[in-house]
């Protein structure tokens, strides 16, 4: 219903009668979880954070999901939580539309890798609940062809991928170690699709929390490069860059802390800055 708001209509109500429409709608809007918009909600600075099906560690990724969450919050962003055992791609998808951070944690089905040839519906992209309540091993992956052509995140946008094998150039645990070769394609598919849906930057943290990552776009004015470089986990004894195959305009920065352990990556526009990314 809409009120008019014209002097005659406001006069007309006495002031104990103004006092009660006022705690009523107060009531009202609070219970609708709608009441102050922080500046940067009205921004449009939306952080979507989903937890895909991740067997026995399901609960753990969750519980650093939620961290993510408050500390977005804290910075004025509106948040949205998707969490297995009800992550499926529907809800993804209708979520991440217009996400300024994506941010995902669960399993990663990358390639090359030990389970064939590629695949665009299958590979480098997410593992979700293939149906909605049915527990933390119901696993489906909505490959990089799935990403790119249904998710449409705002212009600038930062891909977070934390904990996942592969994306990182990693493989899973217990397996061999990549060569620098194969570490540098698995950063390069993965991120491949992920940089067709609006977003300028895919960052991987393997093993360690993502949260610098959205304090540099928050709270800083940092390029990307200078936010991936303020890593407290970072090296810098065998970083490396490179160009993109699969999308040539965007580079790559890999820091191993060691030969072939290939654990932080990101790729895209090293230069965009966080100021630009905001918007702001």
């Amino acid at each position: 219903m809409r009120v008019h708001e014209d002097g005659a209509q406001r006069a007309s109500i006495s002031r104990p009668a103004r006092l009660v429409v006022l705690a009523i709608a107060f009531a009202l809007v609070t219970a609708l979880g709608v009441a102050n918009p922080s500046p940067a909600a009205a921004a449009g600075k939306k952080v979507v954070i989903i937890v895909g099906p991740a067997g026995s560690n399901t609960a753990n990724y969750i519980y650093n999901a939620k961290r993510y969450a408050s500390q977005a919050r804290s910075y004025g962003a509106t948040v949205v939580e998707i969490y297995s055992p009800n992550a499926t791609w529907a809800k993804v998808k209708a979520a991440a539309q217009g996400a300024k951070v994506l941010i995902y944690l669960g399993h990663g089905n990358g390639y090359p890798s030990p389970y064939g040839a590629f695949s665009r519906y299958t590979k480098d992209g997410l593992g979700l609940n293939k149906t909605a309540g049915n527990g933390n091993y119901n696993t489906k992956y909505w490959g990089e062809y799935y990403v790119q052509t249904y998710l449409k995140l705002a212009p600038n946008a930062v891909v977070i991928l934390n904990r996942l094998c592969y994306a990182s150039g990693n493989s899973e645990w217990g397996r061999a170690n990549p060569t620098k070769s194969v570490a540098k394609q698995r950063v390069d598919n993965f991120g491949a699709g992920f940089l067709r849906t609006g977003a300028k930057a895919v960052f991987a943290e393997g093993i360690k929390s993502a949260a610098y990552i959205l304090y540099g776009v928050f709270k800083t004015g940092r390029s990307i490069s200078a936010i991936f470089r303020s890593a407290p986990s970072w090296s810098g004894a065998y970083d490396f860059t490179f160009t993109s195959t699969r999308n040539p305009q965007y580079r790559a920065w890999m820091d191993p802390y060691a030969p072939s352990r290939y654990y932080r990556s990101v790729i895209g526009n090293l230069n965009l800055t966080a100021t630009t990314i905001r918007g702001t």
